[in-house]
């Protein structure tokens, strides 16, 4: 993957060093390629392909991330791209794919929809189906972040993790476990959107909320059963963070890291923000996994912190 993967910053924040009282460590994929860590996985998985199995093209569903990632190891593989994205999708997500040269079919209100087109689709044509987490050669993909961080920052005890359909999630659980078993992994969701933490917690998917949410990158309904079965041996615990806290944390990276990021990017970062950790870290390590943010949406973002004096003053 060196080739083409960029082995991104882990930087210290010291303002969440004051906030938490512990050193925090912001691994950076917001300044990966394509925006998001997502091409990890993609390349990893389309770079294994053969010639047959390409010969039909490349079909995908995405919410973004994993559209662009798909998108670029397409082209770098020769191979035509198709992608399936809901139709409320960002539309600076939508551009950038079309711009990594695939062809995008806007289909459906969630990813679930276009995912099933995506499917349908693939059927019809015969091409290669990329699924966005679901697959070992992604998760082993997205396992390489956690791998650089322990390399970048050898005393990290705790990682803390986005997760949508859990792809990210089980590739850290596994490196972080696999190398150091004694360093502990907490996966993050939106409360609008916590599949992977109800099951974790054990709490029936009847009673699972499904709500818009600007952490549109992790709104995934039904995760992975491959990566649910990581998740649910290696990771430590799964928490959840509101719509105001992920507003929050991408006006705290916006106004003190001069980062601009996602919801689903920031999702980790307010979970240590607002000291949602289930006990305390001495060395924290947080995955900001995108910066591919609709820019037309800040106002929406910067409304929805009722006390907006409250994150500007970190």
């Amino acid at each position: 993957m060196a080739p083409i993967v960029h082995r991104t910053p882990c930087k210290q924040s010291q303002t969440l060093n004051g906030i938490t009282e512990s050193q925090v460590f912001l691994k950076l994929e917001n300044l990966q390629k394509t925006g998001s860590f997502k091409i990890r996985g993609a390349f990893n998985k389309i770079n294994r392909l053969s010639e047959e199995e390409c010969e039909k093209g490349i079909v995908a569903a995405s919410a973004g991330n994993h559209a662009q990632g798909v998108a670029l190891a397409g082209r770098e593989k020769g191979v035509p791209v198709t992608i399936f994205m809901p139709e409320a999708t960002p539309e600076a997500k939508v551009m950038a794919t079309r711009q990594y040269g695939a062809t995008v079919r806007l289909v459906g209100k969630s990813f679930e929809e276009a995912y099933a087109a995506a499917k349908k689709e693939q059927l019809f044509t015969g091409a290669a189906f990329i699924h966005p987490f679901d697959d070992m050669a992604i998760i082993e993909g997205q396992a390489t972040v956690a791998m650089e961080m322990m390399q970048q920052c050898p005393e990290l005890d705790t990682i803390v993790v986005p997760a949508g359909g859990g792809g990210l999630l089980a590739g850290t659980a596994l490196a972080v476990k696999s190398l150091n078993p004694s360093i502990r992994v907490i996966g993050v969701q939106a409360q609008a959107a916590p599949a992977i933490a109800s099951l974790f917690h054990g709490i029936q998917n009847s009673a699972v909320p499904f709500l818009p949410t600007m952490a549109e990158g992790i709104k995934v309904k039904e995760p992975g059963k491959l990566t649910t079965k990581i998740i649910n041996a290696y990771v430590d615990d799964v928490v959840t963070v509101s719509e105001q806290e992920i507003a929050s944390a991408i006006l705290f990276m916006l106004e003190r890291e001069k980062m601009l990021v996602e919801g689903a990017g920031a999702a980790a970062v307010a979970a240590v923000l607002h000291r949602h950790l289930p006990f305390h870290s001495n060395s924290t390590g947080v995955i900001v996994s995108g910066g591919n943010f609709d820019i037309s949406k800040l106002n929406a973002c910067i409304k929805t912190v009722t006390d907006i004096s409250t994150a500007s003053s970190y």
